[in-house]
Parts: C-alpha cells; sequence; structure tokens
C-alpha cells in the first residue's frame, strides 16, 4: 500500500457520499472523496429539502401502476416517461412493473420502514456530532387533497405507516383551513404527518458537511473514475481506482456512492443494476413571494409535488420524468407546478423564481443499493435512493461503515442487497 493511500475511497461527493465520510471520519478512517464535478453538485444540490421520514410507500405500488397510465399521457404529469428515451429507460420500467406487484409492494415497505426508522436516529446523532442541529427544522408535513374521494383512497396508505408506528392526524372540511391558513378552499382534507423535517437550505447543509469534513482531515480530489480493480478482494489487498486523466488511487476499502452514474460501475464489477436518472424539478422563490409565511411543507397529493419552506424563500418541486442521462431539461414542469401552487395558497407571487432539475438515482422498487460488490467485501455499494436521499442518508452512513468494519449491520438489509436484481 502506498503513501498516498487512505482507508477508504468514497466516489460521490453527493449527499449519500458526504455523509458516509462523515461517519468513517468519526470512527477515525483515513478518508477521501472523488467527484466528478463539484460537491452536491447533482440532486443533492436542489432538492426539495425535506426529511421524510413518514415517507416509507415504495413509487411502485398497485395503485401507482393505475394512476401512471392516466399521467403517462401527459407529458408534463407528475410521473412520465420521456418517449424519445424508451429505448433507454423500458428495461428499468419494465422492472417497475414487476416491483408492483402486491407482494414486493408488502417487502419494498418493511424495507423503507427499517430504514426511516433508522434514518431518524442516526441523523439525529450526525446533527449533534457535526453541530449542525441548527440547520434543521421540526416543522411536519400536511399532505392535501382537493376531494373526498381522493383522501379517502390515501387512507389505506396511511394505514400503512400507522402499523410502522407512524402518528398523523387528519382533518376534514373547515378544520382543515383552522389548521392550515392560507389555503385554496378547493382543499377539501389534509393529512399533517409530525414525523416530518426539513433542512433551510440542501446545498447549504452539504457544504457545511464537506467543510466539517475537511477539518476532520478528510480529502477530495476531483475526476471521473474509469475504472476500479477490486484486487483478489482479500483484506489485505488495496483496491485500485483509475481516472479517466489516468491518475490511480489506491485504498483498503471503496465506497460506491455516485448516484445514477453508479450502476456503471457497479456493473464492471459483475452486479448489474437497473438505474434511471428520475429527473425532479423545482422553483425556489424568494421569502416575499408570500405575505404571511408558512412554515411546514405542504404536500399536493393529487398532484405530486411539495411547497417547502426554507431558510431564505420556498421551493415547488417534485414529479418523476424517467428519462436517459444527458437529456436538457423541460422546465416547463417546474413552471406548470409553480403556476398550480399560485392557485393553491391564497397570496403567493411566482416572479422572480429560480428553476432546477437534478436527476435523482432510482431503482425500479424503490429502494436503495446497500450492500457489498459481489466482486469483493471490500468495496460497498451506497446508491439508487431516488428522491429520499438526503432522508436516508445518515441511516445508509451508519450501514455502510457497519459493513466495512464488518460489524452486523442495524437492520435487516436483504431488502437492500444487490441480489435481487437477478432475474429469478
Amino acid at each position: 500500500m502506498n503513501n498516498d493511500a487512505v482507508d477508504v475511497l468514497v466516489i460521490g461527493a453527493g449527499i449519500i457520499g458526504l455523509t458516509v465520510a462523515e461517519n468513517l471520519v468519526a470512527q477515525g478512517l483515513r478518508v477521501k472523496l472523488v467527484e466528478k464535478e463539484e460537491v452536491a453538485a447533482g440532486a443533492s444540490r436542489g432538492n426539495a429539502a425535506g426529511l421524510a421520514f413518514s415517507d416509507i410507500m415504495p413509487l411502485a405500488s398497485p395503485g401507482m401502476v393505475k394512476k401512471s397510465i392516466k399521467w403517462l399521457m401527459d407529458p408534463l404529469g407528475p410521473f412520465s416517461v420521456v418517449a424519445g428515451d424508451l429505448p433507454y429507460t423500458l428495461p428499468w420500467l419494465l422492472r417497475f412493473l414487476h416491483a408492483s406487484r402486491s407482494s414486493q409492494f408488502e417487502k419494498s415497505i418493511v424495507g423503507q420502514a427499517s430504514l426511516m426508522e433508522l434514518g431518524q436516529t442516526s441523523f439525529q446523532t450526525v446533527l449533534e456530532r457535526t453541530g449542525l442541529v441548527s440547520m434543521v427544522r421540526d416543522n411536519g408535513a400536511l399532505h392535501l387533497y382537493q376531494s373526498r374521494e381522493s383522501y379517502q383512497k390515501d387512507l389505506a396508505n396511511w394505514q400503512y405507516r400507522a402499523r410502522h408506528g407512524l402518528d398523523y392526524s387528519c382533518y376534514v372540511g373547515q378544520a382543515l383551513h383552522e389548521f392550515q391558513s392560507g389555503l385554496s378552499d378547493r382543499f377539501q382534507a389534509g393529512i399533517f404527518v409530525p414525523a416530518w423535517s426539513s433542512v433551510s437550505d440542501p446545498a447549504d447543509y452539504c457544504h457545511a458537511l464537506y467543510k466539517h469534513l475537511i477539518r476532520r482531515g478528510a480529502s477530495v480530489v476531483y475526476g471521473n473514475v474509469k475504472s476500479i480493480d477490486p484486487g483478489n478482494g482479500l483484506h489485505d489487498r488495496t483496491v485500485e481506482v483509475i481516472l479517466d486523466s489516468g491518475q490511480q488511487l489506491e485504498a483498503r476499502q471503496v465506497v460506491i456512492a455516485a448516484g445514477p452514474w453508479s450502476a456503471e460501475l457497479s456493473k464492471q464489477l459483475g452486479d448489474k443494476v437497473p438505474m434511471v436518472g428520475e429527473r425532479g424539478y423545482n422553483t425556489t422563490l424568494p421569502q416575499a413571494a408570500l405575505s404571511t409565511p408558512i412554515d411546514r411543507t405542504l404536500v399536493f397529493s393529487d398532484h405530486g409535488f411539495v411547497f417547502t419552506p426554507l431558510e431564505n424563500g420556498y421551493r415547488i418541486g417534485g414529479a418523476s420524468e424517467i428519462a436517459r442521462l444527458g437529456r436538457s431539461p423541460d422546465y416547463r414542469r417546474s413552471r406548470l407546478m409553480a403556476e398550480k401552487a399560485r392557485h393553491f395558497l391564497t397570496g403567493l407571487e411566482i416572479k422572480d423564481g429560480k428553476e432546477w432539475m437534478g436527476a435523482r438515482p432510482s431503482t425500479p422498487d424503490t429502494l436503495p443499493v446497500i450492500d457489498y460488490s459481489t466482486k469483493s467485501r471490500n468495496i460497498v455499494y451506497a446508491f439508487g435512493h431516488g428522491h429520499l436521499g438526503l432522508t436516508q442518508s445518515t441511516a445508509t452512513a451508519q450501514l455502510v461503515s457497519e459493513l466495512l468494519l464488518r460489524e452486523s449491520p442495524s437492520i435487516d438489509i436483504e431488502p437492500l442487497q444487490v441480489k435481487r436484481f437477478a432475474w429469478r
């Protein structure tokens, strides 16, 4: 092992890579991150800022399939597929349909619930360890419904949540508007869940983590990973990572947390993971956009997007657009959500907004891959969190640390293992 080698090389400096690195540094390990662009350059930079610990329902679900048939007819709907990209995305979509079976749906809920429970406790630990407690607010989320029918239909999903220990309160008719002022009269019902927090700003939070890591002795190398040589997989061999520039990096162990680009690296190691960049859009408005401040996250359940209060403004965003990586953004989506929000909230001005698109790393069953590479137990996967990367970042970091240190995982990771993608 040369003098430049580190204990762990983390590929990816988004929210997952940064949080994994923080946990490993806290264990006393020497850590280096590899990032192809810049810290938090992708979905970690402009996401909806939510710590959605109550969001245990998989995107792939029997009900979702029925909804998506209607939504797919609308190119700007909450869930859409770019038709021209079907040659790239069809295998993922077939897996998505497969994961929507009732039996897999139930398994996915169990996996998500375990991750969320671990995330709630581990997130607080990380905040206290890094001194970033002030960057998170426990403000809850209010899920809104425009009809009694859609509210009644969604109650079945809330019963799933209740079985996993998640509390919520229901508000119907006038009681809703007394609980939350500033809503359009078109909303007939709402469900408030306290187990939802938000960070002051996702980009600021990521950079605060990064600065903490640098102070603790971690470092970052910028470059695109070309290949990974796992050696013979034994504990006394280093893993070699080669960048496009030809630079060679060595470490005792490697974590792959490169978001939607992780699948290309795992494929080199014999693990084919179906992955798409599930693209989300948003518009960030200044604080002056709303005359009467709203302090909690609002979830527009019938439309697939949220309204989140940030430190210095508000963010309107969501939607799932299945497309190939590299396709140019279609900002009509963010404009449509902002326009809808203007009608949903009294007194909201949507001028002077800043539009954004990010590609979330999504697997067909909505669960991330947290597991050893089949080629080497010195390489661990930590990717595929979809729109829950921020929420599940600390739980993922704890599990990755346990795998690298050969400790028993805090939860059952069988639903998260890479072998689940082998066709049976």
